[in-house]
C-alpha cells in the first residue's frame, strides 16, 4: 500500500509563488508516474502536473510557463513549483500516484490565491 502526504499549501496573493511536496512511501521501487491534479470548488479534478510511466512531463495548458513538476528519487518525493499564482489556481491539491495497475490518491492540501 503506498501512502502519499503532501505538504506546502496555504493562501498566498496573486502574483506570489508555493512549492508543494508529495512524499511516497510503502514502495519498494522509485514511482515513475506521478503527479498533482486540482480540483475548485464545484469543479471536477483536473490534471495540474505530472510525469509520465515513460518519464516524460505533462502540463495543463493554463500553467504552462508558470508551474515547474521536478522530482527526488532518492526521497521518492514529487515536487510543484508554482509561480505567477492566479485567483483561479485555488483549490485542493492532490498528489497521484500510479505505480503499476494501481493508482494512490494523497489526502490533499489547499492552496488558496487571494486578489
Amino acid at each position: 500500500q503506498v501512502q502519499l502526504v503532501e505538504s506546502g499549501g496555504g493562501l498566498v496573493q496573486a502574483g506570489g509563488s508555493l512549492r508543494l511536496s508529495c512524499a511516497a512511501s510503502g514502495s519498494r521501487s522509485t514511482i515513475t508516474a506521478m503527479g498533482w491534479y486540482r480540483q475548485a470548488p464545484e469543479k471536477q479534478r483536473e490534471l495540474v502536473a505530472r510525469f509520465t510511466s515513460s518519464g516524460s512531463t505533462n502540463y495543463a495548458d493554463s500553467v504552462k510557463g508558470r508551474f515547474t513538476i521536478s522530482r527526488d528519487n532518492a526521497k521518492n518525493t514529487v515536487y510543484l513549483l508554482m509561480n505567477s499564482l492566479k485567483p483561479e489556481d485555488t483549490g485542493v491539491y492532490y498528489c497521484n500516484a500510479r505505480p503499476g495497475p494501481f493508482e494512490f490518491w494523497g489526502q490533499g492540501t489547499q492552496v488558496t490565491v487571494s486578489s
